[in-house]
């Protein structure tokens, strides 16, 4: 009866290792492509987002937007360029000569850097 308790300890002590349990993953960590470090590349300013649009229903009422997470309205500046109309879907900015109209749903990524228009003086 020992050499039978002996062997099944014997047993379970080799069978121990290759049986533990793994790790469980927190289902609510972040993914570990989160915690990378960001690589090198150099960091490109992006263009202004429009967020959202707010137009009173009352005739002469406010008008403002949402552009990067900065509330503004007409006159407002915007980086370098300065709010000159807010529309329902749309915002223009002028920065300098040229007319800049930001759509708030855009038909693609681009289509911000399309609407660009210079002012020319008529001669």
């Amino acid at each position: 009866m020992p050499a039978l308790f002996l062997a099944l300890g014997l047993a379970l002590s080799l069978a121990g290792p290759g049986a533990q349990a793994q790790a469980l993953d927190d289902p609510t960590r972040p993914p570990a492509a989160l915690w990378t470090p960001a690589s090198a590349a150099p960091v490109v300013a992006a263009r202004p987002q429009l967020q959202s649009v707010l137009i009173s229903t009352q005739p002469g009422g406010r008008r403002l937007a949402v552009i990067d997470g900065q509330v503004v309205k007409i006159g407002s500046k915007v980086g370098d360029a300065v709010v000159t109309d807010i529309r329902d879907t749309a915002v223009l900015l002028r920065r300098g000569k040229s007319l800049e109209t930001f759509k708030l749903y855009p038909s693609s990524k681009t289509d911000n850097t399309t609407d660009r228009k210079t002012d020319r003086k008529q001669e």
